[in-house]
């Protein structure tokens, strides 16, 4: 008996046995099909990216900020009717203080900063004006970006644009820029699109030289030599190797164009020489207010303040924009 029963467990033990190399091993059939799958997980540049960026949790106070600024900049005067010149014949509304007003005509977000120099509510002047501000900011960053990535690097792979751009570039940029700014303003003239037209006329190039010494580095990388020596055009090496790597460069520039820009109308308009007097601007609230910043400095600090938050969000979140995108900080 206890031998038969010894027999019974080793028959037993060899069926477990078998059961899990069944279990472990199977037949593959020989396609061809199947050996070019790749079982490693997929991979998403644009999701790493914005994984990284949210992980910051600095980035998303900001983006609650921009949030804020462009909803009052671009929707809340829709729904107001502002006019700077609608007090102007009531001098009794001139300079008067958020607590004056609010006295006066009990709180509302109209005169929750007072009244300026001809009567209008500063408040509503602050989000009309950075609108006017904003607006000539986007514009010009995306002509120029749109300018600057495409010419520079063509620019980087064409040796007769190189020493025709390079010409160009000493040239233009050996002039200060606020005078340059100045003599190309008052040429133009001081409407919103000439205003524009000043900022782009000659902004791509600076765009441009920075992309062509991006390009002279990596042109000639292994991968780009291949393609060129396989007959691939110019401009395909350009858009399909050499423009995805510098992705984080893009994001760089842009996170300092568009806060430059904003610092350009408001130094310009403060100076006199930038928007006419007709088109609200923040630099032109600035100037009217610094008149007399010590005895009403309601006037004055407002739209200092928004002026500064708008830049200094649009820096910080394009920096951390411009980081996320860094394939480097995609290594694991």
């Amino acid at each position: 008996m206890a031998s038969t029963n010894i027999k019974r467990v080793t028959l037993d033990i060899e069926k477990v046995k078998t059961q899990k190399e069944e279990d472990l091993f199977y037949f593959v059939e020989n396609k061809t099909v199947n050996s070019e799958k790749i079982t490693a997980p997929r991979y998403s540049y644009w999701k790493s990216v914005s994984r990284i960026f949210f992980k910051k949790k600095s980035n998303w106070i900001f983006l609650g900020l921009i949030g804020i600024v462009l909803i009052m900049t671009y929707i809340f005067p829709l729904f107001i009717d502002y006019n700077q010149m609608e007090n102007v014949s009531n001098s009794a509304m001139f300079n008067k203080s958020p607590g004056e007003m609010i006295e006066k005509y009990g709180f509302s977000l109209k005169w929750i900063f007072g009244s300026g120099t001809f009567g209008d509510s500063i408040f509503y002047g602050i989000w009309a004006s950075a609108r006017v501000s904003l607006s000539i900011a986007f514009a010009a960053a995306i002509i120029n970006m749109a300018l600057g990535i495409v010419i520079g690097a063509l620019w980087g792979y064409s040796k007769r644009l190189d020493t025709i751009l390079n010409f160009v570039y000493n040239i233009i940029y050996n002039i200060p820029y606020l005078l340059l700014m100045t003599v190309l303003v008052y040429v133009f003239g001081s409407g919103i699109p000439q205003f524009i037209l000043a900022l782009t006329i000659v902004g791509w190039l600076g765009i441009a030289y920075v992309f062509r010494t991006q390009v002279l580095i990596i042109r000639d990388r292994e991968y780009n030599l291949a393609s060129r020596c396989l007959g691939t055009p110019t401009t395909k090496v350009v858009s399909k190797n050499v423009l995805p790597y510098l992705t984080s460069v893009i994001m760089t520039i842009l996170a300092a164009e568009i806060p430059a820009y904003v610092s350009t109308e408001v130094t310009l308009s403060y100076l006199g020489i930038g928007l006419s007097a007709e088109v609200p601007s923040l630099g032109r609230m600035i100037t009217l207010g610094q008149v007399s910043w010590t005895v009403y400095p309601w006037e004055f600090w407002p739209p200092i303040a928004v002026s500064s938050i708008i830049t200094i969000v649009l820096y910080v979140l394009g920096q951390s924009l411009a980081d996320a995108s860094d394939p480097r900080t995609h290594m694991q």
